[in-house]
């Protein structure tokens, strides 16, 4: 099914942006991790809606209330249910689109797959708000895997084009990604926060919005995971990846920059570091050979597209008439998702890394 993801370790999402609430299942999560509820809180509170004016005006606490799985404070290995409440919802706002599909949004091919009986309320099982469980689940298997000695951590490397300072992608350090964590905003170079948001709020003036892209990286992945051909590294976090609503590509270590390189620049030279093992002079391929982990840090970058609900008045399809007609869209919606995008690409980059991890050594470890 389209809402559950994963082999060692399955996760399911459930419900949609304006019902009663929203929900995940995990199944094959280990035993005895403990539970840090500050830290998933704080997890949670990074991607929740409504906490700057770069965020939708909907306000929500994104409180998981857990149903199972959890007791004592550690995990019991059975399936983990965790249930977050929707408690801010303006259903009346979406009534006109039953008619008129926003552009660049899934009400049309949403309603052709389920044949018209998807919940369109706030863009349904397709909204981001579907984004908080993918977080919360994300934020379990970062305490699984920073007990194995891996950190997941990303930063806003561009809105509008405006580029923050790339991750060093031989020496980013479980630090620099913790200390990112900490942040209202994830960046880098503060200079470059300042004109971002300066872009988002043209947008928001001009009634639209932009788009940008999230660097994301983990460290203290050992060489092995994965497998060639149809289930690779990169293939299994991407397939995650673009669960997250507004991600439309994904790119590892130089990515598309490859195909301005020759062999010689695009190598990544191999030595023996003092402790014994096996390290790389850079890091072009993104920790990733053959599909393999080589090691070195796992690094790629995500596309977030600009929000499509925008109040500009766009032309769009009306269903009910066959005829284009104007369509100026009410409601609360972000004028920039990247602000809040950084945690929800961590949370499905930990949930694919502890899925890996999961298979290659098992639970017993």
């Amino acid at each position: 099914m389209g809402s559950t993801w994963g082999n060692a370790l399955k996760i399911s999402i459930f419900r949609e942006s304006h019902g009663a609430g929203i929900g995940v299942v995990l199944d094959g999560f280990p035993s005895g991790i403990d539970y840090d509820e500050a830290f998933v809180l704080r997890e949670m509170e990074r991607r929740a809606p409504g906490r700057n004016k770069q965020s939708t005006a909907r306000k929500e606490t994104d409180l998981p209330q857990i149903l199972s799985g959890i007791y004592n404070g550690k995990t019991t290995g059975t399936p983990i249910c965790a249930v977050i409440g929707n408690t801010n919802t303006r259903s009346q706002d979406y009534q006109a689109l039953l008619a008129q599909p926003r552009p660049g949004h899934a009400d049309y091919t949403g309603s052709v797959r389920f044949h018209g009986f998807n919940d369109p309320r706030g863009g349904g099982h397709f909204s981001g708000r579907l984004t908080a469980p993918l977080v919360f689940a994300g934020a379990l298997c970062k305490l699984y895997l920073k007990q194995k000695g891996i950190t997941v951590g990303a930063h806003i490397q561009s809105i509008a084009q405006i580029q923050d300072t790339a991750f060093d992608d031989v020496a980013v350090s479980a630090e620099e990604l913790d200390a990112l964590h900490m942040q209202e905003y994830p960046v880098i170079n503060p200079r470059a926060l300042t004109a971002m948001l300066a872009a988002i709020e043209d947008a928001r003036n001009d009634c639209d919005s932009v788009g940008g892209v999230i660097e994301c990286a983990a460290v203290g992945l050992p060489a092995g995971l994965g497998s060639p051909m149809m289930d690779t590294v990169e293939s299994r976090l991407s397939s995650i990846l673009f669960a997250v609503p507004a991600v439309k590509g994904v790119e590892f270590g130089v990515g598309f920059g490859f195909a301005e390189y020759r062999g010689s620049h695009a190598n990544d030279p191999m030595y023996l570091d003092e402790n014994g093992q096996v390290r790389s002079e850079t890091n072009n391929n993104g920790g990733v050979l053959g599909g393999i982990t080589s090691g070195m840090p796992v690094l790629f970058r995500a596309a977030i597209k600009p929000t499509p609900s925008i109040a500009k008045r766009q032309n769009t399809l009306n269903v009910t008439t066959g005829k284009v007609e104007p369509l100026e869209i009410h409601g609360r919606h972000d004028p920039c998702i990247v602000t809040r995008a950084a945690p929800v690409i961590e949370a499905a980059a930990a949930i694919a890394l502890a899925d890996l991890y999961l298979e290659g050594h098992g639970y017993a470890e």
